[in-house]
């Protein structure tokens, strides 16, 4: 199997604060993977760095071989998200049928 996902020394700084702190990891093809870790962890950090919310401030992430530097669009292609709370402005929650 290869990995799909690869995350190598991924750092990301917010000023001197230092919010992901060089996490690596690798996922297969076909693994369930789960990012653990107490509040203020940079689990959300990290998440936000491998969707293009935010940019890595060092190391490397490629999603399917797609570097998120410079290939994010292609990497977007073979990602997803579904956060934990459904996060809408209260006038799209009511005209989606979300309540």
């Amino acid at each position: 199997m290869s990995a799909i996902l690869e995350v190598e020394n991924l750092v990301k700084k917010f000023g001197e604060f230092e919010a992901v702190k060089g996490i690596s990891f690798a996922v297969e093809e076909g693994e369930i993977f789960g990012l653990l870790g107490p509040n203020g962890a940079g689990k959300t950090t990290t998440i936000s760095m491998l969707t293009g919310v935010l940019p890595p401030t060092a190391g490397t992430a490629r999603i399917g071989g797609f570097d998120v530097r410079t290939q994010m669009a292609e990497a977007k292609t073979l990602n997803g998200l579904v956060p934990q709370d459904l996060a809408l402005y209260p006038p799209l929650r009511h005209s989606s049928g979300c309540r």
